[in-house]
């Protein structure tokens, strides 16, 4: 059975990836939505490599097998013996542990990150620089993105957040000083670089961490803009409701 092991580990590996992005979108916890179609060709590459692995490996232990008679390999074992080396099965076995990370991937898939990588990301950045945005549309409240959001509040000189109410989505992450905010991961390609963006939440009760929540509230304005004062942004809250985690967890940054 060794001889298999490339070809299973290809498969496994091609079946895992198929797994979460052709028959499901769990590769939205990973990446962005456009790269699904090469997720899709590199997983079914995998798997036919895996089947044209296999029966080459196959035609080459029947060939062996013909060439090889009973006396050889009783002869080659003896000298194995008399050289002091073992060959047993050992080995070969614990090869088939490099099978278990493709297993678990394609058994349980990871979840998207959270507030754990949220968190890891310093509070302070460096400021970028303020200037003008596109204008908002009109009505209220005003769904934004928490990376909308955020840009505007600590850059935008036109201060187009004050005297608009806007709705915000993401998940709950707290402080060391229980202050807590609604929290998005911002990612550019994949979930290797991805970024947070969230607004502390004013007047009202945190619900768990990781919960995901939409919130509605005013901009409350503090510190100057473009500078570490600024951020994060901070939202005087009128409501607060639970909601399922969206198909995507992440924002386009």
């Amino acid at each position: 059975m060794r001889r298999y092991g490339p070809a299973v580990l290809l498969a496994l590996v091609g079946a895992a990836i198929l797994r979460v992005s052709l028959f499901s979108e769990l590769y939205l916890r990973y990446v962005q939505a456009g790269l699904r179609p090469y997720l899709v060709v590199s997983g079914v590459a995998l798997v036919l490599l895996g089947v044209v692995v296999g029966v080459v490996a196959r035609a080459a232990g029947e060939h062996d097998g013909h060439e090889e008679s009973d006396e050889s390999e009783e002869r080659g074992g003896h000298e194995e013996e008399r050289d002091g080396h073992t060959h047993g099965p050992a080995g070969p076995r614990v090869a088939w542990l490099l099978a278990l990370p493709a297993l678990a991937l394609l058994l349980f898939p990871p979840p998207a990150l959270g507030s754990y990588s949220a968190e890891r990301e310093a509070a302070q950045r460096t400021a970028r620089g303020v200037g003008g945005f596109p204008a908002l549309p009109s009505g209220n409240p005003l769904d934004l993105t928490l990376g909308e959001f955020g840009s505007r509040a600590v850059y935008d000189s036109s201060r187009s957040l004050e005297g608009r109410t806007v709705r915000l989505t993401g998940f709950v992450t707290r402080g060391d000083d229980g202050t807590w905010y609604v929290t998005r991961l911002l990612v550019s390609c994949c979930a290797a670089d991805a970024t947070s963006g969230k607004a502390e939440v004013r007047g009202a009760d945190a619900p768990p961490v990781d919960t995901w929540v939409t919130v509605t509230g005013t901009w409350h304005p503090r510190g100057e803009l473009g500078s570490a004062a600024a951020w994060p942004p901070v939202l005087d809250v009128t409501s607060v409701r639970r909601v399922p985690p969206p198909g995507n967890p992440y924002e386009k940054r």
